[in-house]
């Protein structure tokens, strides 16, 4: 079985993968943001991209008439914002656009300024998203909120917040957040990404984490969205039957070989074998039917098409990252002429690959 994993995934196959990530960035997790003008939404983009208001205003494209799309990273994306402009302004009925743009948004963001009681205009859009019935993630943002004494501050955010839950329900998270503190930082950050992470699980693992046990781990969050990218692209592709076979170890190939050289590190086959000889042979064993397996179901009627092929998705994309981390420790210690623990090795393996599913977006409620 370790040479039939080694035929799955081989350091000197350059497969064409453009169908691929075509289809990966078709399908990315998207985060919808709807909002008045000035609300806050470019910053709120700014604050989970690390990116300068430059660099986001450049990066929107048009994809309605009046709503742009924002994705992250530009080259390698592994997410979409998705902004409805135009709210408030006289001659627009956003009815066209909320009714393509619905078709594309996983999670629904609003952004209301705490100080401005004024949202009829997000109000509609929001009850004519509400009546489709697509989208059930809501998170509402309050921002501005240290413009206002904090007893004011409740008083306008319970009055937003009310004006929001009459539409879609009881049932609405909320945050109170500030953009622009006096020390520079966000105010409510942790909580922030706490919240929006429930909603859609790969913010958490794409924003920098400032706290590191080990330079390791820190090594690791300058390359993490790029293996992300590639868990993206092995699981869209996945959603496919019988693709998966073909277009998930040919991915995992190509990112193996870009952290490789990342860390400094020639990527061969004595270092291909390396690095799986130190996940066991329990790893190369349950890759290789695991992988077999998921192609078969997808092929079953109606079934594989739609459970079958989301719990293969899952599953690709968890293993890749798991396999992407694991990596990445290894290169590592290998540039440092260092030793790693198999043992270490599959726990890091093991965790990476629950948390990798877990954070795909597939079968989410």
């Amino acid at each position: 079985m370790f040479d039939q994993i080694k035929a799955f995934i081989n350091p000197n196959k350059n497969p064409d993968l453009t169908q691929a990530h075509e289809f990966q960035r078709k399908h990315l997790p998207t985060l919808w943001l709807l909002g008045k003008t000035g609300a806050g939404k470019s910053s709120f983009i700014q604050t989970l991209t690390g990116l300068s208001s430059v660099e986001v205003g450049n990066g929107f494209a048009p994809c309605t008439m009046t709503a742009e799309a924002y994705e992250f990273p530009q080259d390698k994306p592994i997410m979409r914002f998705l902004d409805t402009r135009g709210l408030g302004e006289a001659d627009y009925d956003p009815k066209d656009d909320l009714e393509e743009i619905g078709q594309s948004g996983h999670a629904l963001v609003v952004v209301m300024k705490a100080d401005e009681p004024e949202q009829s205009s997000v109000i509609a859009a929001l009850k004519q998203i509400k009546k489709k019935k697509k989208i059930k993630h809501l998170l509402l943002i309050h921002t501005a909120v240290l413009l206002s004494e904090k007893a004011n501050r409740d008083r306008q955010t319970t009055f937003n917040e009310q004006q929001v839950k009459e539409v879609w329900g009881k049932n609405v998270e909320a945050i109170s957040v500030d953009f622009e503190t006096s020390d520079g930082t966000v105010y409510n950050y942790d909580e922030l990404i706490e919240e929006l992470t429930k909603i859609l699980p790969v913010i958490g693992m794409m924003v920098d984490d400032k706290d590191h046990a080990t330079v390791e781990e820190a090594n690791f969050d300058k390359v993490e969205n790029e293996v992300l990218w590639y868990s993206g692209s092995a699981g869209a592709s996945d959603l496919i039957p019988g693709v998966g076979l073909v277009s998930v170890p040919a991915i995992q190939a190509k990112m193996l070989h870009s952290l490789a050289n990342q860390y400094g590190v020639e990527w061969n086959k004595k270092t291909f074998s390396e690095l799986i000889g130190t996940l066991g042979s329990s790893f190369a064993l349950q890759y290789g039917v695991k992988l077999g397996a998921r192609q078969l179901v997808k092929f079953i009627p109606v079934y594989g098409q739609t459970v079958g092929a989301v719990a293969a998705a899952a599953m690709s994309f968890g293993t890749t990252y798991g396999l992407g981390r694991a990596a990445c420790f290894y290169f590592y210690h290998k540039s440092k002429g260092e030793e790693v623990s198999t043992q270490d090795m599959q726990d890091l393996y093991k965790d990476s690959l629950k948390k990798g599913k877990e954070a795909s977006g597939y079968a989410q409620d």
